[in-house]
């Protein structure tokens, strides 16, 4: 098991690139060394590391099996399995925050795999999409509508109606998206294959412990929340600790570090001082642009020390989503879950159109419509 993990991170690339973005940063400013841990959001972290083991509780206890070949009887097709997958992603995204909603749905399908010939790593990526669009829509979908919702003062009804007509416009492009990357044949299903011993106990456990993990969270009680998995874990599925993805907190945290040390320099304050971000285009393209390089929750804690268009901003930077992996913490976790280097590419392949087209459509919408 250790030799494996090794061998795993060596050839975790994004890990080594943040890992020498961090030196890099280190020695142009050494000064900053100790104030590390304290630019590392732990709550976050936390909240990733319990879901990472309660997710991986579910998929390992072979339930996910036996629900996906019921999936597959129901949804006859490619297309219409999409279809379900992504609205019930972009639902829960909205009630539950879209990194919840991957937790939760991108094990059930990878689980689907052993039950029917089935393009599992595309049902990941548009799960992606559709968590980063769904989680738009409301304040509570994500960090940086969160963060802004704050800002702006307005009511729960106000923000959500302020950002229906994106939320339309990027669900509704993505299942234009699903008629094109998706088949209308009937899935194969694999009869051969026998169904996984259940594991009652673990099941029952990571289950029963998702309501009390949540209400934690909710009450910004996330270190805590993580300790008790960690200890029900460690004293009754100990094993299922070691196929947890622990690489993936080592990359958060060095994202954490690395992106707040470039949001606090000097250069970059100068430089969007420089960039007029009182005009509203400017401002638009900048969260969009800024998303991409360093993930839409620090560019909208950004942007908001020099605008406060708070509504435009959300735009910006829930559009800056998609594109590049680290537009979105979404993106980087579905990816981890997903266990394909070929997903990181699909991802792209899609990703980058989908941006290209949805911040036309919204640029219209702002600016022309």
């Amino acid at each position: 098991m250790i030799q494996l993990s090794i061998q795993i991170w060596r050839k975790d690339y994004l890990l080594w690139f943040l890992a020498g973005l961090l030196t890099v940063l280190t020695i142009a400013e050494p000064a900053r060394l100790f104030s590390y841990p304290g630019l590392v959001d732990w709550p976050t972290l936390s909240g990733v590391a319990g879901l990472l083991i309660l997710a991986k509780g579910i998929e390992l206890s072979g339930y996910l099996h036996r629900l996906g070949k019921r999936l597959i009887e129901i949804m006859r097709t490619s297309r219409s399995l999409a279809v379900l997958l992504v609205l019930a992603a972009a639902l829960l995204s909205m009630a539950l925050t879209n990194d919840v909603a991957l937790f939760i749905m991108v094990p059930l399908t990878t689980g689907l795999h052993g039950a029917g010939v089935i393009p599992v790593t595309r049902l990941i990526v548009v799960e992606a999409l559709a968590v980063n669009a769904g989680s738009a829509l409301t304040p509570i979908g994500n960090p940086q509508n969160l963060f802004l919702w704050k800002v702006s003062g307005v009511s729960f009804h106000e923000y959500v109606q302020a950002m229906l007509p994106l939320a339309l416009i990027l669900i509704t492009s993505l299942l234009v998206l699903i008629a094109f990357m998706f088949d209308s044949n009937r899935i194969q299903v694999r009869e051969e294959v026998d169904m996984p011993i259940a594991n009652n106990r673990l099941f029952h456990s990571s289950l029963i412990l998702y309501l009390p993990f949540l209400i934690l969270i909710d009450l910004h009680q996330a270190e805590l929340a993580v300790l008790l998995i960690l200890m029900v874990f460690f004293i009754r599925h100990r094993s299922i600790l070691g196929n947890v993805d622990w690489g993936l907190i080592l990359v958060l945290a060095l994202m954490f570090v690395n992106m707040r040390l470039i949001a606090d320099s000097h250069t970059i304050h100068s430089f969007f001082t420089e960039l007029r971000l009182d005009e509203p285009e400017r401002l638009y393209f900048a969260g969009i642009g800024l998303a991409q390089i360093m993930s839409n929750v620090p560019a909208a804690i950004l942007l908001a020390g020099y605008s406060s268009n708070w509504q435009l901003i959300a735009y910006a930077v829930n559009v800056g989503g998609f594109g590049l992996v680290l537009g979105s913490l979404a993106n980087l976790i579905a990816l981890r879950l997903a266990r394909d280097r070929k997903a990181w590419l699909i991802f792209h392949a899609y990703s980058l159109p989908f941006l290209l087209v949805t911040g036309t459509f919204v640029y219209l919408l702002l600016f022309i419509g």
